[in-house]
């Protein structure tokens, strides 16, 4: 059977994407590939068994992200205080939405971008988002 083992985005600046993941989402670099024109970062922390894998092709352009991407998700304990550090650092985070059907609650989240303009969203840990 297959295992997700990561997901990777392309990044412009690859300092200033290394410092939001970090702490915005308590990444840190697990393994670290540097070739002459381009490098593979990973980033994990304890709660994850999966990598986001940063590419840094040295010198191109800022990337644009088609259609076809969506967000990558993380869950939270307190999505309130996630959302108070977001803000305090500066980085924007969109307002706490609810989502419910036929009176229940099924999520609680936000949406951030990172210095790339990739969306993530956080949900707070409740039912299938853990």
């Amino acid at each position: 059977m297959a295992k997700i083992i990561h997901t990777m985005v392309r990044v412009h600046d690859l300092e200033k994407s290394l410092a939001f993941y970090r702490q915005a989402l308590d990444l840190d670099v697990a393994h670290r590939l540097d070739f002459d024109d381009f490098s593979l970062v990973y980033l994990r922390n304890d709660e994850n068994d999966m990598e986001l894998e940063l590419t840094w092709n040295k010198g191109a352009e800022p990337y644009t992200h088609g259609s076809g991407y969506g967000h990558i998700a993380v869950a939270v304990d307190d999505l309130d205080a996630e959302h108070e550090k977001l803000r305090s650092l500066g980085y924007a985070p969109l307002d706490i939405k609810e989502f419910s059907r036929e009176g229940q609650l099924l999520a609680r989240f936000f949406f951030v971008l990172d210095p790339d303009g990739y969306k993530i969203e956080v949900l707070q840990r409740h039912g299938h988002y853990q």
